[in-house]
């Protein structure tokens, strides 16, 4: 996963570290019983005496939290500690009503992990450094007064919401990878039920830290944080400029200052936010309110006898077992309830064609998923797809009955019966229709003897709603450019 960046003359190798917070998919905070806010919650309405950092309060850890955690350490081949212990990460900033974060500093809950990535330039491996757990701070709202006055605004709702904070070593090395990686540990989390990942609405947050060197033996240079990056497409691009904007300055004999740099969707810029605080900055000692908690073994194995197939090997079983292509494979992988389906289709139908079940779910399913549609019933779905492979109803037809089936319960083969819905594949009926169709239309017969293909095509569709939409389309076709040679 090797790159390199050349911009007036020079040559130099990008080093990239990507640092990534998501909000776990749990009921309750960290550390106290206050529900998870929503998007629909007044602010400050979601909060108790712990949350909001007031004397006296004292936290209480999140098991559930715990586990997903230990989940997703197993799920990257990480290494869990039989002892882990919660640190004070000392800062002062408006969202951070104690003056400190609860985090995790020398005992994480997994490190040295990794992750496949595959790209256009093949599979690399990313590895990972560590996993852990810390509570999420409040959020800021800055607003203008109509004089024109500014005020910030605080919204305690977010804080002590629970945070996996996941951190690479510096493997990567150029923007693509990057947006890979972030997307594939994205399918990882939801895939296992740790995290949501909306990337839109904050549930995760990508930052890169991005530096050059002079060569891939040279010491690292220095490095910038680049923050507010709310899609993959962004990940890519603030990397990718910001790669290209620390080599101009290099080339041009300037010198890369350590700081954050939050990205502009508009201007598809980096610019400056504020000085890098080193780690030590933030003055780490262990919680005095939390005591160390112990991990048994049993407990990993009972976690880990707990994950699904994982994303990998899920893609490489389609392609070694069904037949899939590795794009086939991937897209249903990408989401969650594609493959959900998928694999509920075939266990109704094991001997349905998997490549023609991929294609529906990929395609009708996925656009309706896309579009707000309700999820068909995974029985109902096989027996249409295979309905449509058999050819005893058309693809037209079939595509109408998909969308009844995503608005509420369908019995497709009772449907096909009483709605006399088979499709015509009989070459007598159909040439009858074709003729009948012809005979009807003069001016297309025209068009075709004066060499307009398109007029095929127009036959074709008039024939189609002569049979009710029954008819075999590619057998219509064939029939009607036969009779129109014959002309």
């Amino acid at each position: 996963m090797s790159g390199k960046v050349a911009s007036g003359g020079s040559v130099r190798s990008a080093v990239i570290g990507i640092e990534i917070h998501v909000q776990l998919r749990t009921a309750t905070k960290m550390f106290c019983p206050c529900a998870i806010p929503t998007d629909a919650d007044e602010p400050n309405s979601r909060t108790c005496p712990t949350c909001l950092g007031l004397p006296g309060a004292l936290p209480t850890p999140n098991r559930a939290a715990i586990e997903k955690v230990i989940a997703v350490g197993a799920a990257i081949g990480a290494k869990t500690p039989s002892t882990t212990r919660w640190d004070r990460k000392n800062y002062f900033y408006p969202d951070l009503p104690k003056g400190y974060q609860i985090s995790q500093l020398d005992l994480p809950l997994a490190e040295h992990g990794s992750i496949e990535v595959t790209t256009s330039a093949g599979v690399g491996s990313v590895r990972i450094r560590r996993a852990h757990l810390e509570e999420d701070t409040a959020r800021l709202r800055h607003e203008r007064a109509g004089d024109g006055s500014r005020a910030s605004l605080i919204d305690y709702n977010r804080s002590g919401v629970a945070l996996l904070e996941i951190v690479t070593e510096p493997d990567l090395r150029d923007a693509e990878t990057s947006r890979r990686y972030a997307e594939e540990l994205r399918l990882l989390l939801r895939t296992i039920g740790a995290a949501d990942a909306e990337m839109e609405n904050g549930q995760m947050r990508v930052e890169a830290n991005v530096s050059l060197r002079d060569s891939e033996e040279a010491p690292f240079g220095t490095r910038v944080e680049v923050k507010n990056m709310n899609s993959f497409r962004s990940v890519e691009r603030a990397i990718a400029f910001e790669i290209a904007r620390q080599n101009e300055l290099l080339d041009a004999g300037g010198s890369v200052t350590q700081e954050t740099r939050g990205w502009d969707d508009t201007s598809e810029t980096t610019y400056t936010m504020r000085a890098k605080e080193d780690s030590h900055d933030y003055r780490y000692f262990p919680e005095p309110d939390l005591p160390p908690l112990a991990i048994s073994d049993a407990w990993i194995a009972e976690i880990r006898a707990r994950l699904p197939e994982l994303p990998a090997a899920r893609r490489a079983r389609y392609v070694a077992d069904l037949g899939l292509t590795a794009y086939d494979a991937g897209v249903l992988v990408g989401e969650p309830r594609a493959a959900s389906l998928f694999e509920a289709a075939r266990a109704a139908q094991p001997a349905l064609d998997a490549k023609l079940l991929a294609n529906w779910v990929a395609g009708e399913y996925l656009r309706a998923a896309n579009e707000g549609a309700g999820e068909p019933e995974p029985k109902q779905f096989a027996a249409l797809v295979a309905a449509v492979g058999a050819g005893e109803i058309n693809g037209a037809t079939g595509k109408a009955l998909f969308a009844e089936l995503c608005a509420g319960p369908l019995d497709i083969r009772a449907v096909i019966t009483e709605r006399g819905l088979a499709q015509i594949s009989d070459d007598g009926a159909l040439e009858a229709i074709a003729a009948e169709t012809l005979a009807a239309s003069p001016q297309a017969l025209a068009d075709w003897r004066a060499g307009k293909q398109q007029a095929l095509g127009f036959l074709v569709g008039q024939a189609m709603k002569a049979s009710k939409g029954r008819g075999n389309p590619a057998r219509l076709g064939e029939i009607m450019r036969r009779l129109l040679d014959a002309q």
